[in-house]
């Protein structure tokens, strides 16, 4: 069973849709005990930082999480359910996130410039990722492929080696990690038409 936590932050039934386009059944549960007996869970997020750790922590999904990454079964973060991963936030103030993933999660500075052009913050919109490693998520998808993100902030980790793909936008940052079985990505693949299915293929077929 593929578990996607419903903690009141998240398009949901979209990431539910975009399963079910690969042939793979899941549940949009608000039930802790639910998180804990899926065979993946993922954790998708938008909207601020505090309030989804807020949600988390009154929803009772902490220890969940922490209990299904520990145990290595296959975890899939998206957008801020990657940022949340890791240990702070400085998004309004600074926020203690779930703590799996040491780093932070910073904002883009404003007055960033490409191609002599001022970049607006959010980034929003398609844009390419540059692969790193072979990480199972990205079986059949090309270098260089086009996703879809919407973000102010991005996650900087303290491992290099955590990186799965980085992506630029006035600065080179981590679009994507992965450490064993627990997999995060900044973009949005369920809105990522043909590549992001691809990735939610790969994700519901790993190995647990």
């Amino acid at each position: 069973m593929i578990a996607i936590i419903d903690y009141g932050m998240g398009n949901l039934r979209s990431v539910q849709k975009a399963f079910e386009r690969v042939g793979f059944e899941a549940l949009v549960t608000s039930d802790p005990r639910q998180v804990l007996q899926a065979d993946r869970v993922v954790l998708p997020g938008v909207g601020a930082f505090r309030d989804c750790i807020r949600n988390l922590e009154q929803g009772g999904f902490v220890e969940p999480i922490l209990t299904v990454i520990a145990e290595g079964r296959p975890f899939l973060g998206i957008c801020l359910g990657l940022q949340l991963l890791f240990n702070e936030s400085e998004e309004f103030g600074l926020h203690k996130g779930l703590g799996v993933i040491p780093g932070r999660v910073v904002r883009f500075p404003d007055g960033m410039i490409e191609a002599g052009e001022k970049l607006p913050v959010p980034h929003m919109g398609w844009n390419q990722i540059s692969l790193r490693g072979d990480p199972p998520l990205f079986s059949g998808v090309a270098d260089q492929s086009n996703v879809y993100f919407v973000h102010s902030y991005y996650v900087k980790p303290d491992d290099p080696a955590m990186v799965a793909a980085t992506c630029s936008y006035g600065l080179e940052f981590c679009a994507a990690i992965r450490r064993d079985n627990l997999v995060a990505t900044q973009f949005h693949p369920e809105k990522s038409q043909a590549v992001g299915l691809t990735m939610l293929k790969n994700f519901a077929e790993m190995k647990g």
